[in-house]
């Protein structure tokens, strides 16, 4: 998501620093730049002239290009700007003693209400320690109910049902006494939407809201369309009174103008995108650290949630024992690719990691598929080997190697990559083992990430595409030795 803004805006900063003292003429330029770069991912016309202006007054005020470090000042006051015009901070659902209480999604039919009524239920209940209760009162599309009820399946979380009614309130008035019956404490109300904005769909939602007295009406739009989902989102916040946003399919959309214009439009925050088709792909919406993905800080804070999230503790802590004893086998290594593939592409890890530590690398889709694969013929090509092997790789010599190579559709040459890689890694983890930096890491941390980015970025992951063709690596070796005979 934001990937043409994010390249725009690092671009015209990374102009200004080649500047070697900063004039109003060198920021005008940038500042035009900026506002064109706003426009072309389909920001609102209004907030990228205000965010300019914006831009323009705090610079002027802090006279930047007469500073030590112009360049660094600009990129912080564009970074507080953005941040503010999403929001300033993360808004989460807050709650009250009252039981139940009630959370109305509300949206234009196709915008993804229904499973993003499941996967926030889902996340509530994970991360808020509520006891969610669906319901369903769409009562106009055809098997809507039943959508919900699936839904409801996938996620774990109870449906209420009324098969004998089709009255949106008598629904809602069951679901009410249901959830205080059972000791519901939030009741999540997937409402009907329209292909179309009209009066019968504000009234219904009206009474609804009338009747239940939700403490959220969230507004789901699909982040794809842009200044429509903007549109949209203030015609229902002008009748229903929307207290915030959730913004589906931001993996795919690589502008993001829905996202940086609808809190200045509406003056209500986006309080969760969807990031993806799974049922755990949403995130809570944290202005900062969007900001600091668009200009290529990272957002490391997210990444670390994913990682507590997702990596087993247990587990974890036992292979940085194992690591910082220098005991880390090929066995240990795929146990790490299989807690690594739970964080999710090697794309979307890298745009959360500082473009420091990537060297302003990024992977296309089509590289982070690669990765993908190969990660899969790692796997295999651990598969066929026997215990003894990836306890001691050692041991694998040349009629081994035909053996598993054999045994997992691969080639010795692919076989040969892995065991090189691997031992530089090993190498790369001693060597941080001796500088103390190893068990300084955090222990979750660094059993889920070590093995994979650290990897990666210290030298080519096992396994995963390193830039030269399989024997690059044996002929440098034989090159240095021959450059060490002739001195």
């Amino acid at each position: 998501m934001f990937e043409s803004l994010s390249d725009k805006l690092k671009k015209t900063l990374k102009n200004l620093r080649g500047q070697g003292k900063l004039t109003p003429e060198h920021v005008d330029a940038a500042l035009r730049e900026i506002r064109m770069a706003l426009l072309e991912a389909d920001v609102n016309y209004k907030v990228a002239k205000d965010f300019v202006e914006s831009v323009r007054a705090k610079a002027e005020g802090q006279e930047v290009w007469q500073g030590l470090n112009p360049h660094e000042q600009v990129v912080k006051i564009v970074y507080d700007e953005l941040a503010a015009l999403m929001g300033g901070t993360s808004s989460r659902l807050v709650f009250t003693k009252q039981i139940p209480n009630v959370v109305m999604i509300v949206g234009l039919q196709g915008s993804g209400k229904t499973t993003s009524t499941g996967k926030i239920s889902r996340w509530l209940r994970d991360n808020q320690e509520r006891k969610p209760l669906l319901v369903s009162v769409d009562v106009y599309r055809p098997a809507a109910r039943e959508q919900l009820r699936v839904v409801g399946s996938a996620v774990g979380v109870p449906v209420y049902e009324n098969k004998e009614s089709s009255d949106p309130m008598t629904l809602v008035r069951g679901a009410m006494k249901h959830a205080q019956d059972m000791g519901f404490d939030t009741l999540m109300i997937d409402t009907a939407g329209r292909l179309h904005i009209d009066d019968d769909l504000m009234v219904e939602l009206e009474q609804i809201k009338a009747e239940t007295k939700p403490i959220e009406v969230l507004f789901v739009a699909d982040a794809m369309t842009g200044q429509d989902a903007v549109n949209s989102a203030e015609i229902f916040h002008k009748r229903v009174g929307v207290t915030g946003v959730v913004l589906t399919k931001m993996d795919g959309d690589a502008r993001g103008g829905a996202a940086l214009s609808i809190r200045q439009v509406i003056g209500q925050p986006v309080k969760f995108v969807g990031v993806g088709e799974k049922y755990d792909a949403i995130e809570p919406f944290y202005p900062d650290r969007i900001a600091q993905r668009i200009l290529g800080m990272g957002d490391v804070l997210t990444l670390i949630e994913e990682v507590q999230g997702k990596i087993d503790e247990q587990e974890a802590q036992a292979q940085l024992a194992k690591m910082t004893r220098n005991q880390f086998t090929l066995e240990d290594f795929k146990a790490q690719l299989g807690q690594f593939k739970k964080l999710g592409s090697m794309s979307k890890l890298m745009k959360m990691l500082p473009e420091q530590m990537t060297g302003g690398m990024q992977l296309s889709d089509e590289q982070s598929a690669e990765v993908d694969h190969q990660m899969k013929r790692t796997e295999a090509i651990i598969d066929s080997m026997t215990r003894s092997e990836r306890n001691d790789h050692r041991i694998i010599d040349a009629s081994r190697k035909t053996r598993i190579a054999g045994g997992s559709g691969t080639t010795i040459g692919e076989v040969n990559q892995l065991l090189r890689q691997y031992e530089q890694m090993r190498k790369m983890m001693a060597q941080m083992n001796k500088g103390g930096l190893l068990a300084g890491l955090g222990k979750r941390m660094m059993g889920g990430l070590a093995g994979g980015l650290g990897g990666m970025l210290g030298g080519g992951m096992p396994g995963l595409p390193s830039g030269g063709d399989e024997d690059s690596g044996s002929r440098s070796v034989k090159k240095k030795k021959r450059h060490k005979k002739r001195k």
